[in-house]
């Protein structure tokens, strides 16, 4: 799958951040695994002139754009408006080459652009073609994500190219398929293609959308504003065009006698991996990361290795980059870092927390807390609430999350931050409060 003939190959560095030193008999390693591609496709002629970055000079690329078509899309009706406008805009910013479709959503999954069971080329006729198309699209009927979800891939798996993405917008709960027919539609699509799902409006449920971006190693947010819906489509789509290697894997390989406790993306934002593990030979395993271009993501892992004594050390993981081929075969991408376990008797070296690992551990919590505090605001428990997203505002302010902070002070009166005492606020926006779920995955980075 992954062909990159045609286009400026990232190069991709990894480091590692940990204090290697345990105390007599401990048997837990941490490590950030920071990993870097530099000289891809989203800085340069692929974002700022899309159609100068055609065929033969950029990857192999499909995009599906999945528009909710639903009833509701009709109240307001600028809604529908501006769900037309913004798929116009993703449109205009595909480069030439690319393949594409647009998808009508409701209780069904309408081709909308090219249809025929086929993906259009991006050129200026097509481009042209798609946004008539759009003109035609109309709210009515209900709303059943996962069929939307099962027809994009269909279309995006016909063409042979190295990047498929999918973006996604809805502005309702998916209350016309059973749960486990969603669940069932993103197990079938995950690993296939990459989605970015964003809920417009605020009837939507948080869980939903953030869960399809979630399984499809994706980003979600919330546009409450449907005015603010061609930006956010543009940037999304800007993005997607800068993806220049799909598939790649953390893949992590332990010795005999140690165990992974968990792995997850820290940065920049947390996504646990654990549970995505394939077996990749009798002591490595794979974990998937999605499509890269040119930046950089945080990776925590979470090692048990056996107790030993003082003076032991031992090599408690390697960690390299690989995409794993259909075929059976491994395309490695030449980065590589070691995480280590050194036993000691000095205490102030086995006690010391690594800057790295103490940050995103408190990073990690903050998405939690937060997730937890507004669950039991809407289940009725203030008490509860408020020592929750108390002890949010107290880890954002600590770690210097500026966003996050702005985002609690809508929900909660912030006495004092440094010890985490807040009130709940007595009434709060819809928008605030769900914005402030869609984004408590979002992190900073270290501080260095």
């Amino acid at each position: 799958m992954a062909n990159f003939a045609k286009s400026n190959v990232p190069q991709f560095s990894m480091d590692v951040y940990q204090n290697e030193y345990l105390p007599e008999g401990g048997s837990e390693v941490n490590a950030i695994v920071t990993v870097s591609a530099t000289g891809g496709g989203t800085i340069g002629s692929a974002v700022t002139a899309p159609h100068l970055y055609g065929p033969g000079q950029g990857p192999s690329a499909a995009v599906a754009v999945m528009v909710d078509c639903s009833g509701s899309m009709d109240y307001p009706p600028a809604k529908m408006r501006n769900a037309r406008d913004a798929t116009a805009a993703a449109i205009d910013t595909l480069r030439d080459g690319v393949h594409f479709a647009v998808i009508g959503g409701t209780h069904v999954a309408t081709e909308v652009y090219p249809g025929g069971g086929r993906l259009a080329v991006a050129d200026a006729r097509t481009r042209a073609e798609a946004r008539e198309a759009l003109r035609r699209l109309s709210a009515g009927g209900g709303t059943a994500i996962g069929t939307w979800l099962r027809l994009a891939d269909r279309l995006l798996a016909s063409a042979d190219v190295a990047i498929r993405h999918g973006i996604l917008l809805t502005d309702g709960r998916n209350e016309h398929e059973a749960p486990a027919d969603l669940k069932s539609a993103l197990d079938a699509c995950a690993g296939r293609f990459t989605c970015d799902a964003r809920g417009v409006g605020t009837d939507w449920e948080v869980k939903e959308v953030t869960g399809i971006a979630s399984a499809l190693l994706g980003t979600a947010d919330i546009v409450a504003d449907p005015a603010a819906l061609a930006a956010d489509f543009t940037r999304m789509m800007e993005t997607a065009m800068g993806k220049e290697v799909a598939d790649v894997a953390l893949r992590v390989w332990t010795p005999v006698g140690t165990s992974i406790r968990f792995v997850k993306q820290v940065a920049p934002t947390v996504e646990e991996l654990t549970g995505r593990r394939t077996q990749a030979g009798p002591r490595a395993g794979d974990y998937p990361t999605g499509s890269w271009g040119d930046e950089s993501r945080d990776y925590h892992l979470c090692v048990e290795v056996p107790p030993a004594g003082i003076g032991r050390e031992m090599l408690a993981a390697r960690v390299s980059l690989v995409i794993p081929e259909t075929d059976g075969t491994v395309q490695n991408l030449g980065a590589q870092g070691l995480v280590r376990a050194v036993w000691t008797d000095d205490m102030t070296a086995s006690t010391s927390i690594n800057p790295q690992v103490a940050h995103y551990t408190g990073q990690a919590e903050l998405a939690q807390v937060i997730q937890q505090g507004l669950d039991l605001r809407k289940a009725g428990d203030f008490d509860g609430a408020t020592a929750k997203l108390g002890r949010a505002v107290q880890l954002a302010g600590a770690s210097g999350n500026a966003d996050t902070a702005k985002l609690l002070a809508k929900v909660v009166d912030v006495v004092d931050a440094a010890t985490g005492t807040v009130r709940l606020k007595a009434k709060v926006a819809e928008a605030d409060e769900m914005t402030l779920e869609t984004r408590s995955t979002k992190t900073v980075r270290v501080k260095k």
